[in-house]
């Protein structure tokens, strides 16, 4: 059964993926055999990736953590839920990453804790990103809080799976409808030892 639902989020992932890819002329006609056989029965769905900070602690330690990260070849509301850990584009470093948890999409009013801030409403394609750790004020959390509302595009994948240490890793907790998504992927692709030996902490 798992292997059914993964292949079923392989088709969907390499389809995407290909549809992007010959839109925007990256492949031609005589490419997409070559580019469905890569992503759908050679491609992998997930990646590793490093962060550490308190912005994401308890979630995350705040000595760092190995995240299992699931590529998202397209970003929005239908794909990415509120409640989802992502890692998207750091607004302020382009050549790096953050991981933050995605609280607001399109549509949602934001209103501010600060009396003289005037509410707003998210505009399509906009999302507002939290850390975690609730101890955190404004600029010490790094979020959007400081930042802003960030397009959607910027989220690059889904944190599915985070190693603490080699006794302390389990699935990050999303969305309901992303942790049903995600459980065929972490059944099929979960390597621990591998995640073990690229963790630094």
């Amino acid at each position: 059964m798992w292997y059914l639902l993964f292949v079923v989020e392989a088709i969907s992932l390499s389809s995407l993926v290909l549809a992007q890819s010959y839109q925007v002329g990256q492949i031609s006609d005589r490419e997409v055999g070559d580019t469905v056989w890569k992503h759908l029965f050679q491609g992998k769905m997930t990646y590793l990736h490093w962060t550490k900070g308190k912005e994401m602690a308890p979630t995350i330690a705040e000595q760092g953590g190995t995240l299992l990260v699931r590529h998202l070849a397209v970003s929005d509301p239908t794909r990415v839920f509120v409640g989802d850990v992502v890692v998207l584009k750091d607004p302020e470093k382009t050549d790096s990453h953050l991981v933050r948890r995605l609280a607001a999409v399109e549509g949602y009013e934001m209103v501010s804790t600060v009396e003289k801030e005037e509410p707003f409403i998210l505009e399509k394609d906009e999302c507002w990103v939290l850390s975690d750790n609730e101890a955190l004020k404004g600029k010490e959390a790094k979020d959007s809080r400081t930042f802003g509302p960030v397009p959607m595009t910027d989220i690059v994948g889904r944190v599915i799976y985070c190693l603490r240490s080699a006794v302390d890793h389990g699935p990050v907790q999303n969305s309901h409808y992303s942790m049903q998504k995600d459980s065929p992927v972490i059944a099929v692709e979960l390597d621990v030892d591998a995640m073990a030996k690229n963790h630094k902490a």
